[in-house]
């Protein structure tokens, strides 16, 4: 996964500098965001690691592969090699597509719902966020509202 790994998860729309411990742009917790720079890059990589499985289970509930062959030429030309699963790739093609008007299936895809692409990305991303609330509110006993 490391080839989708940039410096930070930011993504710039910091929610937590607003008093949320569940930060609604890049999905990580209020205390990682202000040690992010202070941590190694192991403790970097299982923040990656979470927010990819996050990812990984929003996507795969939204989406599915409907035509491998088609898929797999996405991938080719995105450049996006095998060490990233079919989900994270998806997502990837997502976020490149979702202010142009094209059908998922030209990508080889299908939505469980009919549904625009920017819709579908924006309803992906809010399950990310609701998995990572519930993450930390499992992990630290504490309601994240």
């Amino acid at each position: 996964m490391k080839t989708l790994q940039r410096a930070t998860p930011c993504v710039g729309i910091c929610s937590t500098t607003y008093g949320d411990l569940v930060c609604r742009g890049c999905k990580r917790f209020s205390h990682e965001i202000v040690q992010w720079n202070s941590y190694s890059r192991a403790q970097q990589d299982v923040i990656w690691q979470r927010l990819f499985e996050l990812r990984r289970q929003a996507v795969a509930s939204a989406v599915r592969v409907v035509d491998a062959a088609r898929f797999a030429n996405m991938r080719a030309g995105k450049a996006l090699p095998a060490d990233v699963s079919w989900e994270l790739a998806a997502y990837e093609l997502l976020r490149g597509i979702a202010s142009k008007d094209q059908p998922l299936s030209d990508f080889g895809l299908e939505a469980a719902h009919d549904e625009p692409v920017l819709t579908l990305l924006r309803g992906i991303d809010a399950d990310i966020y609701n998995r990572s609330r519930a993450w930390y509110e499992r992990s630290f006993r504490v309601a994240a509202d």
